[in-house]
């Protein structure tokens, strides 16, 4: 493994994601109009990075480009959970209890936090985007961050998602109990793309490094609709690349 592969690791597991709790930021930005992402840095002094950073995200990502490498040493040890299923007024997110569904890095365990999702995909994979997009978010004792990006494209239900979907929460209204397995969430290939960026809403806190899985999952048209009919446009636009790297590693979990 070379040494900018176990820096991109080291650093995907070790980025802060911005809250201890990991729920996206409530406040008054927004994806459009006066407090849409083209207007992110002038809501707060802490917002500054979402116009100055040099190392923003989403991306546009471009595998053919990126440098390739072997497998490292991770092992995700993902099962079946009770969760909980909010509408923070951003994205639905789904908390876990912190119940042991890990990520090993060479033995040092990161806990799933909570997922999310965006419509459309925030990050573009070779010049293409995805109807949707779905982060991971993990964290280690001391508060660390490794973020999982998982492309949605329109195909089959989505059995995993099934019973989730059929009854997202409207903003405000009280959490939904389910139960998920986020294993069941990946998909059966995982090539992904290591990068180097940001939180993709305010204050946009640079140093945060991304693992984006290149394959992705399905979900039926119905589903896709039923999250756009709370969300229908969810994502911040894709900011320049800057120069940075991208490793690919052809099963990196």
């Amino acid at each position: 493994m070379t040494k900018f592969t176990r820096l991109a690791l080291v650093a995907a597991i070790s980025a802060s994601f911005g809250t201890a709790a990991f729920a996206l930021e409530h406040g008054s930005w927004s994806y459009g109009g006066n407090t849409g992402p083209h207007e992110w840095s002038q809501l707060s002094e802490k917002n500054k990075l979402c116009q100055s950073g040099l190392q923003q995200s989403p991306v546009s990502l471009k595998s053919k480009k990126a440098k390739k490498v072997k497998a490292t040493d991770i092992k995700l040890e993902y099962r079946d959970s009770a969760a909980k299923m909010v509408n923070n007024g951003h994205t639905i997110e789904v908390d876990l209890p912190g119940d042991g569904n890990d990520i090993k890095i060479k033995g040092d365990s990161y806990e799933l936090a909570q997922f999310h999702f965006h419509t459309p995909s925030e990050h573009e994979l070779d010049g293409k985007h995805f109807p949707m997009e779905l982060h991971m978010v993990n964290k280690d004792h001391d508060g660390n961050i490794a973020v999982i990006g998982v492309f949605i494209r329109e195909g089959k239900e989505n059995k995993a998602l099934a019973s989730l979907f059929s009854k997202l929460p409207g903003k405000g209204a009280d959490g939904v109990a389910v139960r998920i397995n986020p294993a069941d969430l990946l998909p059966a290939d995982h090539k992904g793309l290591f990068y180097t960026g940001s939180l993709t809403t305010p204050p946009c806190t640079e140093n945060v490094h991304w693992l984006v899985l290149e394959e992705p999952i399905e979900m039926s048209a119905e589903q896709i609709q039923a999250f756009r009919k709370e969300f229908p446009d969810n994502h911040r636009p894709v900011q320049p690349f800057n120069g940075r790297k991208t490793v690919e590693e052809d099963n990196a979990l």
